[in-house]
C-alpha cells in the first residue's frame, strides 16, 4: 500500500478521531502538517493499521 495525500487529507477529514490524533502529533513533536500526516499514516493506516479498509475504500 502506497502513501497518498490527497486519500490521507479525506480520511482525515472524515475521521474525528484521526483529526483529534493529528493535532496531538503536530503539537507533541512540533511537525509540520505534512510531516504529521505520513506519521499518522505509518501508524494508523499502514501495515494492517485500523484505518487501513477506510484508506484504501478512498481510493475506489
Amino acid at each position: 500500500m502506497k502513501y497518498h495525500n490527497e486519500q490521507m487529507n479525506k480520511l482525515v477529514k472524515n475521521t474525528p478521531a484521526l483529526q483529534k490524533e493529528l493535532k496531538s502529533i503536530m503539537k507533541q513533536m512540533s511537525l509540520e502538517r505534512h510531516l504529521a500526516l505520513k506519521a499518522l499514516y505509518h501508524s494508523e493506516v499502514a501495515d494492517g493499521g485500523p484505518y487501513q479498509t477506510d484508506y484504501q475504500d478512498l481510493n475506489k
